[in-house]
C-alpha cells in the first residue's frame, strides 16, 4: 500500500491507533462539552483498521488520484473521522482545540468543502451509499484500481435510497466497493432493532447480490480478517462488512450509562474519561 502512516510502514499497533482515535475524539468533545462521543468511541476500532490497515492513501496528498476513497455517510460521526485523520497525519493535532468553532476545518457535522480527508458531506442520512456507487462506477470506467469504502449507519438501512444503491451496485458488479455498516443499535428515534432493521442483515444483503460478512466491530483481529477477505474476494460483486459495535467502548462508566443516540457527558467527566483511557494505553 502507498500508506504514509499506517500498518504497512509503521510498527505502531492497531490497538494503539484505536486508543489514539478514542483519545482525540474525547479531547474534541471536551472542547465543546458535547458531541457524538458514544459513536466515536464505539467505531474507533473500525477506523483504526480502515485507516491503518486497509486504505491506500497519502497523508500529505489527500487528493491523490490513486487513493482509496473513504466516504463517511454518517455526517454526525465527523468527530470520529477527524480523530482518525489526526492520528494519520492528514490533519494537524493542534486543530483539536478548534473543533466546532467558527471558521474551524472541523465542523460538528462533516463537510467535504471544509476538511482534507472528508470526501463527502454526510447527511441527510441515506445518501452516502448512492454517492459511493457512483464513485465506484466512475473509477471503473477510468480503469482506476482504487477501492471505495463507504461507512454508513444501521439506521440508514431503513432508508429506501440505501437499497436502491445496493441494487445498483450489484447490477454493475462493483467489486471495488466495500460498504462498512456501524451497527450499534442506536438511531435518533431509539434502538434500531425497534425500527426497521431485523437484526439479521447479512442474508438480506446476500439476497441483493452482495458478499456479506458480520463481525464484532470492537475485535481488531476479526476486523482485519474481514477487511482482508473483502478486498481479496475474486467474485465480481460488491462487499459489505456489518460491524456490531458497542457505544462508548473503552470508557466503562459511559458504557454502563443508559445508552441513547446522543450520550450526555458532564463537564467534569471528560477529564475522568481521558484519565481512564490513559491508564489503559496499549503499546
Amino acid at each position: 500500500m502507498d500508506l504514509q502512516t499506517g500498518a504497512s510502514g509503521s510498527n505502531v499497533s492497531l490497538a494503539r491507533r484505536a486508543w489514539a482515535i478514542r483519545r482525540n475524539a474525547l479531547r474534541m468533545g471536551e472542547v465543546q462539552g458535547q458531541g457524538y462521543i458514544g459513536q466515536a468511541l464505539g467505531v474507533a476500532d473500525v477506523l483504526a483498521v480502515t485507516h491503518f490497515h486497509a486504505l491506500s492513501y497519502r497523508a500529505q496528498e489527500p487528493g491523490w488520484e490513486g487513493r482509496d476513497r473513504f466516504y463517511l455517510s454518517i455526517g454526525h460521526y465527523a468527530i470520529a473521522l477527524y480523530a482518525a485523520l489526526i492520528e494519520a497525519g492528514v490533519l494537524p493535532e493542534d486543530e483539536i482545540a478548534t473543533y466546532g468553532m467558527d471558521d474551524s476545518r472541523l465542523p460538528m457535522s462533516g463537510m467535504a468543502a471544509y476538511t482534507p480527508g472528508m470526501e463527502i458531506t454526510g447527511g441527510s442520512l441515506g445518501h452516502g451509499l448512492g454517492i459511493a456507487v457512483g464513485a465506484a462506477l466512475g473509477l471503473k470506467r477510468k480503469a482506476n484500481p482504487a477501492f471505495v469504502y463507504n461507512m454508513l449507519s444501521d439506521g440508514e438501512l431503513g432508508e429506501g435510497a440505501t437499497w436502491e444503491a445496493v441494487m445498483s451496485a450489484a447490477q454493475w458488479q462493483l467489486d471495488n466497493l466495500i460498504a462498512v455498516v456501524d451497527f450499534n443499535n442506536q438511531q435518533a428515534d431509539g434502538p434500531t432493532l425497534d425500527a426497521l432493521a431485523t437484526g439479521d442483515e447479512a442474508p438480506k444483503w446476500r439476497a441483493f447480490g452482495w458478499h456479506a460478512q458480520e463481525v464484532d466491530g470492537n475485535d481488531l483481529g476479526a476486523l482485519v480478517a474481514a477487511f482482508d477477505a473483502a478486498r481479496a474476494l475474486p467474485d465480481p460483486c460488491p462487499r459489505v462488512i456489518l460491524c456490531k459495535t458497542k457505544m462508548c467502548k473503552g470508557i466503562p462508566f459511559l458504557e454502563e450509562r443508559e445508552i441513547t443516540h446522543f450520550i450526555r457527558v458532564e463537564a467534569d467527566e471528560w477529564a475522568l474519561a481521558l484519565e481512564i483511557l490513559d491508564a489503559e494505553r496499549p503499546q
